[in-house]
């Protein structure tokens, strides 16, 4: 039998904060859809026209934020699927059994993001996370880790060449003004499910494009088939949990990789605005560029909270705004599917339609206030010491057992 979820003090600081701070990211990126009802940029959710401040919030989105989360999720997935193997295989659990845990868990992760795009957000990371973690984890968990780094750099190595090409390719096309092939639009696909006014037809329409977010989100970008492998790689090394026997490593990644990501991010943020011109039938290479630079800044960032780790790894007791980070990133499950239960009905048409009424600054506003708001039920939550209830249902459901509802209980059941 798989042994119980982990318990609160086998817990590491890292991880947790990255994925609390993470959330608050992840509420800015996804609102920027919210803002229905008017002209868009070409490339993205944001809007073409806006004030001061909303065309300097739309260029720091764009450059640290749009692109740059989802490969930092990925990456802490896969270093959670190895957490998670590893503690079975040390409590003395096959690694059979283990991995059928990991499968059961990631199929659950596909029905929780079925559910959550047909009744809220199209947008769902958790359908294409469930999706590439049954696939990499029966591909990839039994291999060396020589075999892990070898297929995350052919996978970066591919980005990287696409991406190249695409500035190439934009160049001469700029040169001798050729028209953009255009292709299919998730960005407009995800709009129009969040303006139409219809509930039924919006929820109709979100469940038409899930799959296909799921399949190339998950799969085909390759951006968080390659997070996931360097996931698997440094959590079998425990380079977030032992952050100080990997500081030098931490600090050049963190360094370069925020520095390649808000680098290639900036020239979209500045072309969005109109202070970078681009020609029209060159400004698609933006859509090759983001995904790569971003994969380089979500992995930065991710070794960025590992530093955070290794300055505060010696403190027996952490401020409190450290610790309700902290608290938000061990529901990190609970607090993600929260935030589409405060911001869809309340800013889609299909319910009150205030997401019309706001600007990319109000709305980045909106995006924190909702943040905060789970970070007040963490924080209530881990007084109470409670998991998220997303938390508790999805091992529940792992497990094939009841799952501990309160921390002292998760402790007591590892014990007996």
């Amino acid at each position: 039998m798989p042994r119980a979820p982990v318990r609160a003090d086998e817990r590491a600081l890292a991880p947790d904060l990255a994925r609390g701070v993470m959330l608050l990211l992840i509420a800015v990126a996804n609102t920027t859809f919210y803002l229905w009802g008017r002209e868009s940029g070409a490339l993205n959710a944001h809007p073409a026209h806006g004030s001061l401040a909303d065309q300097v919030t739309q260029t720091l989105i764009i450059t640290g934020v749009d692109g740059r989360v989802y490969p930092m999720f990925a990456f802490l997935f896969g270093y959670g699927m190895v957490q998670l193997l590893l503690r079975q295989e040390a409590a003395g659990v096959t690694r059979g059994s283990a991995l059928a845990l990991l499968r059961r868990r990631n199929l659950w992760l596909i029905v929780f993001g079925l559910v959550h795009a047909l009744l809220l957000w199209t947008g769902d990371i958790l359908g294409a996370y469930g999706l590439a973690g049954l696939v990499l984890a029966s591909l990839f968990l039994r291999r060396s880790d020589r075999t892990l780094l070898t297929w995350a750099g052919i996978g970066t190595g591919l980005l990287v060449a696409f991406s190249a090409l695409a500035v190439v390719g934009a160049i001469g096309a700029a040169a001798t003004d050729t028209p953009a092939q255009q292709g299919p639009d998730v960005t407009r696909v995800i709009m129009d499910t969040i303006s139409e006014t219809d509930p039924l037809a919006a929820a109709l329409g979100r469940l038409a494009v899930w799959p296909l977010i799921v399949f190339a989100q998950g799969l085909l970008t390759l951006v968080v088939p390659v997070a996931i492998l360097l996931g698997f790689w440094a959590a079998r090394l425990r380079i977030l949990e032992e952050p100080q026997r990997h500081v030098a490593l931490l600090l050049w990644v963190s360094v370069g990789g925020i520095a390649i990501g808000w680098l290639g991010g900036l020239p979209n943020a500045l072309h969005h605005v109109g202070v970078l011109p681009v020609p029209d039938t060159a400004s698609w290479v933006f859509s090759a560029t983001q995904p790569t630079t971003g994969l380089a800044g979500g992995i930065g960032y991710a070794a960025l909270f590992g530093l955070f780790g290794y300055r505060l790894r010696e403190r027996a007791r952490h401020g409190f705004v450290v610790s309700a980070v902290a608290a938000v990133g061990k529901r990190s499950l609970s607090c993600y599917l929260a935030q589409s239960v405060l911001c869809a009905p309340v800013l889609a048409a299909w319910g009150l339609g205030l997401g019309a009424a706001l600007g990319s600054a109000q709305m980045a506003g909106y995006a924190v206030a909702t943040w905060l708001v789970t970070v007040l039920g963490s924080v209530l939550l881990e007084r109470a010491g409670r998991r998220g209830p997303a938390e508790a249902l999805l091992r529940r459901l792992s497990y094939r057992r009841p799952n501990p509802g309160t921390t002292a209980d998760v402790s007591r059941s590892t014990t007996r």
